[in-house]
């Protein structure tokens, strides 16, 4: 997990300008630090906790481009806001080439100052959070395909289900997780595979389907994050004192063969905090991989246990509905999925115009997966409609400007917050051709995924899939975090920017005449 970084560096050799700066930020809430212009300054700003700096460029003594300098050099994601006294354009854009992400004139306006700086955090934040994610899903691919290639048992006599379990352990950081498996006389959930507990998983209890955390989970078929069970309405009641010395917990379906078969479970971060967005979206990656891998090894050995073993015949076909959000990945893999998601991630560090991120983002997708067109729908503020936010064309293919929120598969993915995956869904009773169709009005292979926002679906991408696609369910749950994700940043930042234009076309409107 990436370290928050939330304090701010304030350098300036004028005291006067200095403490002002800080009874700004004090009263903001900011926590900060000050240096004077000395090289000591350098050193400061190099702290894993500094997010931002305040940087005074002309002001004598060190020069402040060439610290700046440095620090692009050296930690090139710092965010860096500069000040200026003096009217110097040469400087002040030699200053934003060198990468400040801001410039401020003195004498400074404290609501202008403490939006800037909440902009630098925000951004320092979201490229610290994503430069993690593309780490730890540089860590899940080969943690899977380790899990693919890896026997059921390996020289240290560890089983693959313990092996799974310690792969969430690692992907996630934490000490302590299981898979669970369901049993199919029984139908009770059973620990097949842990690391970091104190018990054997052949001596833990085992879990009625609906009950406790992981049998809810099983049931409803949705991933879930609790930041303190004991104080869920939903599990306060069963929590045995002293099991676990976390309250924080992370759980994720597995289906194989499109029906549920287990659970992946995660608890006691290394950090002692709750489980966020990013935790949860890696752990689904994860289950829908080892899903299908454990149905596979399943049906194998129930093959080799045959009573007529000369005589093994081939695996039937599922019948399973192509609309459903379950179905089995039918194109790509582990390595193709986890590259998708890395490649988004390299969006939101390379780029910072909330609109262009997003623009960026769709284009990932359409490339990745070979589609025309890819649109992303928000909600207006009434809920009555989808409005088309931004889209990548080909051709001069382009979607719907609106869509009502009620009708058709693009409906049943806002108000259900589950996708779609077909590759017929005329042939679905649900689909509505003035709804689930690009504006050519052509019926194709498509994903409609939910934009999630703090566990509300707040818009749908639509990607229409290329002739001779397929659509995969396992993909569209990786781009449904992906994206979710990439548009809440987004926004985020642009809520900043619309404020900070509120504010300067304040005090244009308020200064008084020159």
């Amino acid at each position: 997990m990436a370290e928050e970084s939330t304090r701010v560096l304030v350098i300036d050799d004028e005291r006067f300008f200095r403490e002002a700066i800080c009874d700004a930020l004090r009263d903001a809430s900011i926590d900060y630090f000050t240096a004077e212009r000395e090289e000591g300054a350098f050193e400061f700003a190099m702290r894993s906790e500094v997010g931002a700096v305040i940087l005074d460029i002309g002001a004598p003594g060190v020069g402040g481009l060439d610290l700046l300098r440095r620090l692009s050099a050296e930690r090139p994601g710092l965010r860096v806001i500069v000040l200026s006294a003096q009217v110097d354009h040469d400087r002040v854009l030699e200053a934003l080439r060198l990468g400040a992400c801001d410039y401020l004139a003195k004498p400074l306006h404290n609501e202008e100052l403490v939006l800037a700086v909440r902009r630098a955090l925000l951004g320092s934040g979201m490229q610290a959070s994503w430069e993690s994610l593309c780490s730890r899903l540089a860590a899940l691919e080969v943690q899977l395909a380790e899990l693919e290639t890896g026997s059921e048992t390996d020289e240290a006599g560890s089983t693959l289900a313990d092996r799974m379990a310690l792969a969430v352990a690692d992907v996630l950081g934490v000490s302590r997780a299981s898979l669970m498996l369901l049993e199919d006389d029984s139908g009770l959930l059973r620990v097949a595979g842990a690391t970091g507990c104190d018990i054997e998983p052949a001596e833990m209890d085992p879990v009625e389907i609906g009950s406790g955390v992981a049998g809810q989970v099983l049931e409803g078929g949705k991933a879930l994050a609790v930041s303190n069970i004991g104080e869920h309405e939903s599990f306060a009641d069963r929590v045995v004192d002293g099991r676990y010395r976390s309250g924080a917990f992370a759980v994720a379906p597995l289906k194989g063969d499109g029906k549920p078969i287990g659970v992946l479970c995660a608890t006691e971060r290394g950090d002692g905090g709750s489980f966020g967005s990013e935790d949860l979206s890696l752990l689904q990656i994860m289950a829908l991989q080892i899903g299908p891998l454990i149905a596979r090894l399943r049906g194998r050995g129930k093959a080799e246990t045959a009573a007529d073993a000369d005589r093994v015949e081939a695996e039937p076909q599922i019948a399973v509905d192509p609309t459903r959000a379950d179905l089995p990945a039918t194109d790509g893999g582990a390595a193709e999925d986890a590259e998708l998601a890395r490649a988004i991630c390299d969006v939101l560090t390379s780029e910072v115009e909330p609109d262009r991120v997003i623009r960026a983002s769709l284009a990932v997708v359409a490339n990745g997966v070979s589609a025309a067109p890819v649109s992303l729908y928000l909600l207006r503020s009434n809920g009555r409609e989808l409005i088309l936010e931004s889209q990548c064309e080909r051709a001069g293919q382009g979607d719907r400007e609106k869509l009502p929120v009620d009708s058709g598969l693009t409906g049943v993915v806002l108000q259900t917050g589950r996708l779609v995956a077909t590759d017929a869904p005329d042939q679905d009773p649900r689909f509505d051709p003035e709804v689930d169709t690009h504006e050519g009005g052509e019926a194709t292979a498509m994903l409609c995924v939910p934009i999630s926002f703090r566990n509300k679906t707040m818009g749908v991408m639509r990607v229409f899939l290329e002739p001779g696609v397929s659509a995969s369910a396992r993909t569209g749950e990786i781009l449904a975090a992906a994206i979710s994700a990439a548009v809440r940043n987004a926004l985020l930042h642009r809520g900043l920017l619309d404020c900070v234009d509120e504010v300067a076309k304040a005090r244009r409107e308020n200064r008084p005449p020159g």
